[in-house]
């Protein structure tokens, strides 16, 4: 699946690229981003990809950069506005509807690693070190919005700027973690409703304020109509959009021992998505089930 993936990425990659200058640069910026893909879609260090011998089956760059100018021009803005505009080619033509969700991956590490960036904090069902992946998804074969943070950062302090990337209106499905109340009237000022449940579920609101949008959030789920029994049974779909991103080869089951540092984790989990991406847009991908 591996050269399925990558007709469809190099593809977009060629047609981005021509339209960004050289300056003065021996590489373009595509190129680097390809070398970089290339690496990340077989799970292997950069340098391996920057050898020719290990583009077998495909047609290498003309020429390829080496391991110091890789290193160098990773780390600056032109890479990652190519790896944006690259995401947004992939979600070209994609309507967004009225449901959205959103939830955090963690993606823990050793804990004896001595990256200095990764924190300990809430995991998968304890505490792990590393770094969490917290992302709203749409309809869209990448998410509207993304961020990646030490493990130790909360989920409700990403949520707030997650949301402020929301476009229409609509619905968004979250878990008991993202129960706060600004985060609501954050939602309700781009035109949606955060529907995420209690963490306590059956007691009273004590003689604090109550956010309005926090209470038809409760409304929808305690008290719940045809309606919000739907909606809930929807946010079970973030489960199958992280799952999803890792059950493949080339996804991302976990961070390698080459993903060290912040700055590294995010350009790996950007990778790893809009290679996500191109899988949920191969022309032989077997239709979606219905929610």
């Amino acid at each position: 699946m591996e050269r399925e993936l990558w007709r469809i990425v190099s593809d977009k990659i060629t047609k981005l690229d021509r339209q960004v200058p050289m300056n003065r640069h021996t590489h373009s910026v595509g190129r680097i981003v390809r070398v970089y893909l290339w690496a990340v879609l077989h799970d292997r260090p950069v340098y391996w990809a920057c050898r020719r011998a290990h583009w077998a089956g495909v047609r290498p760059p003309v020429a390829l950069p080496d391991c110091s100018t890789m290193s160098r021009r990773l780390r600056t803005l032109a890479v990652r506005v190519f790896l944006d505009a690259l995401g947004q080619r992939l979600c070209e033509g994609v309507t967004e509807g009225m449901i959205k969700r959103m939830d955090g991956k963690p993606l823990p590490i050793s804990r004896h690693s001595v990256d200095a960036d990764a924190t300990f904090g809430r995991g998968a069902g304890g505490t792990d070190r590393g770094y969490k992946l917290h992302a709203l998804w749409g309809c869209g074969p990448m998410p509207i919005a993304w961020e990646v943070h030490p493990i130790n950062v909360s989920e409700k302090r990403v949520a707030g700027s997650l949301l402020s990337k929301l476009d229409g209106g609509g619905y968004v499905l979250a878990d008991a973690n993202y129960d706060k109340g600004q985060l609501y009237d954050h939602a309700a000022e781009h035109n949606h409703q955060l529907v995420a449940p209690r963490q306590k579920i059956g007691v009273g609101f004590g003689h604090r304020h109550q956010s309005r949008h926090r209470l038809r959030s409760v409304q929808l789920l305690e008290d719940p109509s045809p309606f919000g029994r739907a909606l809930h049974r929807v946010r079970r779909q973030i489960e199958t959009d992280f799952a999803g991103l890792t059950s493949f080869g080339g996804g991302l089951v976990g961070l390698p021992p080459w993903a060290r540092g912040l700055h590294r984790v995010r350009l790996f989990v950007h990778a790893k998505l809009i290679i996500n991406a191109a899988r949920l847009l191969r022309p032989n991908r077997p239709a979606k089930r219905a929610a």
